[in-house]
């Protein structure tokens, strides 16, 4: 692992200060520095199973910050306003991705679950290039959070219909019997935050290098929780950031694990990045690349027409289509569970498309709004 990470990141910062002259986007760097170390090209880092698990606490992190935006009557608020627009949109995105699959000849199974890969936007991406301040006191920020909380829980969903097929009905009973348990674990989550970690911030605020252990502890623990019940990370360390966005010290905590996040999220897009097998990836290149299209194409105009017809401005309905034009990691979670039901031309048609469409879509955002990692001067912004 180790010499995974001095490879990777030696790698990185040569080819992100290259980039920088040339006004390239970094989070493009990481993908292109994955697909070319990768154990399917150079081979340079060739366990990417651990690249990957690190870059997992990347997105544990990042859900943890977004949940500390976000306390229960804000929460809900949020996903309320995009609910409509949301459902609409994936049940759109997904037939056009059924569609698409099919004519390409895949099998029915294939095209529904090239339909589900492409249901989603990329909650890493979206919420990564949006500058903190458009996350936490704009109407845009509230929208990207709440047609992606939208789309995680028909991803979660569809991640159970797909563990029902692959697993059969008694490993899903159990599933779903862990799934029932959630609300205790946020019920407890709530309770520890007010009664246990809120007195102990208080009380030791001026420790700061206790403060940010005890947050660390508080997230990973929520989330081994939820990890241990069968439902994934990503929930718990959600429900530990929610539970926490009602205390005062909310922002600050966000603030000081930033630079944590970013360092394993190098890993998540280096990760993404190494899982092309570029001699099966070429096989499909014209299917790859016309997925994308329709996908970057459709994704934005969708979302532009669904947000405006709900009385949002053509401005702001354009912003948050562009934003969320991109297929989601979610897709490659997809991958994962169906692996043996599909062939490898059909996944890597998938997991292409994922590749394409962050690369086209940070393109667009970098260029034309606001964003942390944007280029020209004018519109960088954190």
């Amino acid at each position: 692992m180790l010499d995974s990470l001095i490879i990777v990141f030696i790698a990185v910062a040569l080819l992100c200060t290259l980039a920088l002259f040339l006004r390239q986007p970094l989070i493009l760097i990481y993908v292109l520095v994955g697909a070319c170390l990768g154990p399917y090209a150079l081979g340079w880092v060739d366990d990417a199973a651990i690249i990957s698990e690190m870059g997992e606490i990347g997105v544990i992190f990042l859900l943890f910050i977004v949940g500390l935006d976000l306390p229960p009557n804000k929460l809900w608020t949020t996903i309320g306003s995009a609910s409509l627009v949301g459902i609409t949109s994936s049940l759109v995105f997904f037939v056009l991705g059924i569609a698409t699959a099919y004519l390409f000849g895949f099998t029915l199974f294939e095209s529904v679950i090239t339909g589900i890969g492409c249901m989603f936007s990329s909650t890493v991406l979206g919420i990564k290039l949006l500058p903190t301040t458009v996350l936490h006191h704009r109407h845009i920020g509230e929208l990207v959070i709440g047609l992606l909380l939208i789309q995680d829980i028909i991803a979660i969903a569809a991640l159970i219909y797909l563990y029902v097929f692959t697993n059969g009905d008694t490993q899903a009973f159990d599933w779903l019997i862990s799934l029932a348990a959630v609300p205790g674990v946020l019920l407890l989550a709530f309770l520890g935050s007010r009664f246990i970690i809120w007195p102990l911030l208080t009380r030791f605020d001026v420790y700061t290098d206790f403060v940010l252990l005890l947050v660390l502890g508080w997230c990973l623990l929520i989330a081994g929780t939820t990890h241990y019940l069968g439902v994934g990370f990503e929930l718990g360390a959600f429900i530990a950031g929610v539970a926490l966005a009602y205390t005062p010290a909310a922002q600050s905590i966000a603030q000081n694990m930033a630079v944590l996040r970013d360092f394993f999220l190098v890993l998540f897009f280096f990760s993404v990045g190494a899982s092309m097998d570029w001699s099966i990836a070429w096989q499909v290149i014209i299917q790859i690349i016309c997925l994308s299209i329709v996908l970057v194409i459709a994704k934005p105009l969708i979302l532009r027409y669904l947000l405006h017809y709900r009385g949002e401005s053509l401005e702001t309905s354009w912003e948050v289509g562009i934003r969320l034009g991109q297929c989601s990691e979610f897709s490659l979670l997809v991958l994962f569970v169906v692996a043996a039901q599909i062939s490898p031309e059909a996944m890597h048609v998938i997991l292409g498309a994922v590749v394409v469409t962050f690369v086209v879509s940070t393109y667009a955002v970098v260029f034309n709004y606001k964003s942390p990692l944007a280029i020209f001067d004018y519109l960088r912004a954190d």
